[in-house]
């Protein structure tokens, strides 16, 4: 993980990437990574997405991911509305953001929108969620309590641990704990979704094996703006990597939306 580069948020350290223009030239992309993700697991879709958008693409690690700073543990079930309040406004401050996207996978679909909803940011024009989950469903429980299986008992931890380094049991417990944990099952951010002013897109496989279509048809129903949505055929979890180009195409139609 060497020759990372930093931005210090809240007196901690998160690594971070940055594709094409600078601020201020385009609108940039935050990439927002899922609960187990960091800056190395988006590989080159950031970048690639620059390209073909002509926007910047800001892709970063949270606290306790990657080779950024580590978290102490047990991570509060609140970590996604403490990111969406405190971390996320002041990342957008120290990078100097001023017209910008939020592209959030699963974990990160969830703080976009929690964001979108509790911020009236006049610099943001838009929110891309992939797989997101806006309350606890038993498919999600149930698939977590399976990686738990697999991180201890396989080579989970081993494939995890080339991208998290000695993040690697912070990264996962802190997930999956919290996950796990019986009063998670009360978690929702549905109260938030009234108030998102921007336009939505939902990317969501139909082989999702973390969440169902009523994660979707809450979104769709509930938010405050318009919502686009995208159900990609033979795709699980993870619609950038499964089906990279049809991601790609779904996004960047929207994001020319935005711009016209």
């Amino acid at each position: 993980m060497a020759g990372n580069q930093f931005l210090k948020v809240l007196g901690v350290n998160l690594e971070y990437e940055w594709f094409g223009p600078a601020p201020g030239a385009a609108p940039t992309v935050v990439l927002l990574h899922e609960g187990l993700g960091c800056v190395a697991m988006w590989r080159n879709f950031a970048e690639k997405l620059s390209i073909k958008t002509g926007c910047g693409a800001l892709v970063y690690s949270r606290q306790g991911y990657g080779a950024s700073d580590p978290c102490e543990l047990p991570r509060p079930l609140s970590y996604m509305h403490d990111e969406a309040e405190h971390v996320l406004p002041e990342l957008v401050k120290v990078a100097g953001l001023q017209q910008y996207i939020l592209l959030g996978h699963s974990d990160g679909g969830s703080i976009a929108l929690i964001y979108a909803g509790m911020h009236k940011s006049s610099g943001l024009l838009g929110v891309i969620c992939e797989s997101p989950h806006v309350f606890c469903e038993e498919l999600s429980v149930n698939s977590i309590r399976a990686a738990k299986s697999t991180y201890e008992e396989d080579n989970l931890r081993e494939r995890l641990k080339k991208y998290h380094g000695e993040n690697t049991d912070c990264a996962f417990w802190g997930w999956n704990d919290a996950w796990l944990d019986p009063d998670f099952v009360n978690w929702n951010i549905e109260q938030y979704l009234p108030n998102i002013r921007v336009p939505v897109l939902v990317v969501q496989g139909v082989d999702d094996q973390y969440g169902t279509v009523a994660q979707i048809e809450a979104i769709a129903r509930q938010s405050g703006s318009q919502v686009e949505v995208s159900l990609l055929e033979n795709c699980g979890h993870s619609p950038h990597r499964e089906q990279e180009s049809k991601s790609l195409q779904v996004m960047q139609k929207f994001l020319s939306g935005l711009f016209d």
